[in-house]
C-alpha cells in the first residue's frame, strides 16, 4: 500500500513539472494563450519535451493546411469569380501542407534552423494567398491570420531548440 501511494505522489509530480513545460514554453512565445490552448489540447503534451511541443504545433499547423485546402475547394463552387486567387491558394496551401510541413518535422529533430525557415515559409504562403484576392474579397482570411498565429508560436518554441 505504501509502494502504491509513493507511486501515485510520483505520478502527480511528474504529471506537474510536465505540465510546468508547457507553461513555460508557452510564456516564451508571442502568444501565450493560443499556445496553452494548442497544446493542452493535444493528449501528447503531457508528457512532451520541446521538441515534441514543436512537432504537436506543426501537426496543428498541417491540420489547418488542410482544412483550409477544404475551404479553398468549397470557395470554388460559391465564388467562382475568384478562381485564379483560389488556383494559387490551392498552390500555396499544398506546399504547405506537402513540403513545408515535411521538412518542418524532418528537421525538428535533427537541424532545427531548417525547421524554423519550413514553419516560417509556411507563414509565407499562406500570406502570399491571402494576397491573392481583391482586398475584403478573401474567403480565407480567418483561417491565414489563425496559420500565421501558429507558426510564429511554433517558430518562437522551433528556435528555443537552436
Amino acid at each position: 500500500m505504501k509502494m502504491f501511494k509513493m507511486m501515485m505522489i510520483m505520478a502527480m509530480v511528474v504529471g506537474v513539472a510536465l505540465g510546468n513545460i508547457v507553461d513555460t514554453t508557452c510564456r516564451q512565445t508571442p502568444e501565450y494563450s493560443l499556445c496553452l490552448s494548442l497544446l493542452r489540447s493535444d493528449p501528447r503534451s503531457s508528457s512532451a519535451d520541446t521538441v515534441g511541443l514543436g512537432l504537436i504545433l506543426v501537426d496543428k499547423i498541417k491540420a489547418l493546411g488542410t482544412e483550409t485546402l477544404g475551404q479553398i475547394n468549397a470557395a470554388y463552387k460559391t465564388k467562382p469569380m475568384l478562381k485564379r486567387a483560389l488556383d494559387e491558394c490551392n498552390l500555396r496551401y499544398k506546399t504547405i501542407v506537402d513540403f513545408d510541413v515535411h521538412t518542418a518535422i524532418t528537421a525538428i529533430k535533427g537541424n532545427p534552423k531548417f525547421a524554423e525557415g519550413a514553419v516560417v515559409d509556411a507563414g509565407v504562403e499562406a500570406s502570399v494567398c491571402e494576397g491573392e484576392f481583391p482586398k475584403g474579397q478573401s474567403p480565407l482570411t480567418g483561417l491565414t491570420q489563425r496559420i500565421n498565429k501558429i507558426c510564429d508560436v511554433t517558430r518562437a518554441i522551433i528556435r528555443m531548440l537552436l
